[in-house]
C-alpha cells in the first residue's frame, strides 16, 4: 500500500473538521523547570509517601475497580462539603466529564457556548462530538460580556454552557451576578468549572441549590494529584443519573481509587501546599510587576498571565526554554492574548530561576 493510498483513505474516513484540528500539544519537559501545566510543585514528605506505597501494596491489581468508586466519592463529599442531596460523577480528569456532557446533548442543531479565551477543551470536544460551538469574547477586563452572552443564549438556546471560575488562562473570577443572570436566562445546562477553586476563596456550590440547571465541575489535578487524572461533577441526581449512562465502565482504575482515598484522608497536607502556593503567587506577582516591559494580571488561580510588551514574545519564550524554563506561550491562541505567556506558580527557588532567566531577555 502506497503512502498516497493511505492518505486517500485518511481523507475519506476522517472527518474534515478533525483533520483540520491540531492535537493537544504537551511539549517534552525532561530536565526543565516546568512552569507550563498548572501543577502543584510540592511533593509529599517521605513518611507520607511510604504510607501511600504501603496502601498501594494491598491493592488487588488483578481485579476490576469498584465500579462506582464509592470510597472516593465519600472522601470528596467530606473534604469539599458536598451536600447529600447532590450526586457525584467521577471522570478520568475533567476532560472526560466535558466529553460525557457533550455526548449527552449532541444532536442536530445542538450548541455549546463558552466565553473566550477559556479552556480550549470546551471547543475541541464540541468539535469531536459534531456540536456547534460559539465562543463569546470576554470584555476588556476579562469578565463576561453579559449582553453578548445573553444575546447568544436568546438566539441559539445552547444546550450546554461552560463558565470557568476562576478562568483559565486569564486567572480572574467572573462576576457572580453575571453567572446568575446566565443561569436564569439559559434553558440548557450551565457548568461552572472550578478547576482552580483551591486557590481562591470563591465557592460556587451554593448555586446548585438556587438553579436546577447548574452543575459544578472540579478536579484534583491542581491541588497536587495531576498524575491521578481524577475529575468530578456535582449536581442534582436527575442530571447525573442520565450522564452516568455515558460513563465508561471502570473508568477510575484501582490505583487511582486507592491513591485518591489516601490523599483525601490526608487532605490537610494538600490544603497546606495550596495555601503556600497562594503566598508564592503573591510574591511572584510582585516580582514580575517590578520588571520592565511586562503587563501582569492578578490571579485567583495557580498561574499568572503575563504580556511581553517591548520584545517579541516568541523570542522571550524561546529564550526561557534555552535557559531551561518551560512556560506556556498563549500568543496566537486568541486576539486578547497577543504577546502573552502563562506562568505556573512554583516553589520560591523555581520562581527565582524564572525571574533570573527572564530579566536579561527583557533588557
Amino acid at each position: 500500500m502506497t503512502k498516497q493510498t493511505v492518505q486517500h483513505r485518511v481523507e475519506r474516513l476522517i472527518r474534515p473538521e478533525i483533520r483540520a484540528l491540531s492535537a493537544y500539544n504537551v511539549p517534552p519537559a525532561t530536565g526543565m523547570v516546568k512552569l507550563d501545566a498548572m501543577e502543584n510543585p510540592y511533593s509529599w514528605p517521605d513518611a507520607v509517601k511510604q504510607a501511600w506505597l504501603d496502601k498501594l501494596a494491598q491493592v488487588e491489581i488483578n481485579r476490576y475497580p469498584e465500579p462506582q468508586a464509592q470510597a472516593v466519592k465519600d472522601g470528596l463529599r467530606r473534604v469539599m462539603g458536598i451536600d447529600a442531596e447532590f450526586e457525584l460523577l467521577l471522570g478520568n480528569g475533567s476532560d472526560e466529564i466535558i466529553q460525557i456532557l457533550a455526548m449527552a446533548i449532541a444532536g442536530e442543531g445542538s450548541c455549546v457556548l463558552a466565553p473566550e479565551p477559556s479552556f480550549v477543551m470546551y471547543r475541541m470536544i464540541a468539535t469531536f462530538c459534531r456540536i456547534d460551538y460559539v465562543g463569546v469574547p470576554l470584555d476588556s477586563r476579562f469578565d463576561l460580556d453579559l449582553a453578548a452572552m445573553l444575546a447568544v443564549i436568546d438566539a441559539r438556546q445552547p444546550e450546554l454552557i461552560f463558565l470557568s471560575q476562576p478562568n483559565n488562562p486569564t486567572g480572574n473570577l467572573f462576576s457572580i451576578e453575571k453567572i446568575r443572570r446566565i443561569a436564569e436566562a439559559s434553558t440548557g445546562l450551565v457548568v461552572v468549572d472550578e478547576a482552580y477553586t483551591a486557590f481562591t476563596d470563591t465557592d460556587s456550590l451554593h448555586l446548585l441549590k438556587d438553579y436546577d440547571n447548574v452543575l459544578i465541575m472540579r478536579t484534583l489535578s491542581k491541588v497536587g494529584l495531576a498524575g491521578l487524572r481524577l475529575g468530578l461533577l456535582v449536581g442534582r441526581p436527575e442530571w447525573l443519573g442520565e450522564l452516568e449512562k455515558l460513563r465508561l465502565p471502570y473508568n477510575i482504575n484501582v490505583l487511582t481509587q486507592a491513591s485518591a482515598v489516601f490523599a483525601l484522608e490526608n487532605f490537610e497536607l494538600l490544603q497546606q501546599q495550596t495555601q503556600r502556593l497562594r503566598t508564592d503567587r503573591a510574591e511572584l506577582l510582585q516580582a514580575l510587576q517590578a520588571l520592565p516591559g511586562l503587563q501582569v494580571w492578578p490571579s485567583e488561580a495557580n498561574f499568572l498571565l503575563v504580556r511581553i510588551i517591548e520584545k517579541p514574545v516568541i523570542e522571550v519564550h524561546e529564550g526561557l526554554k534555552q535557559a531551561g524554563v518551560l512556560v506556556k506561550k498563549l500568543d496566537g491562541a486568541h486576539p486578547s492574548l497577543a504577546g502573552c505567556l502563562r506562568v505556573n506558580i512554583s516553589t520560591p527557588p523555581e520562581n527565582a530561576l524564572l525571574l533570573d532567566a527572564l530579566q536579561p531577555l527583557l533588557a
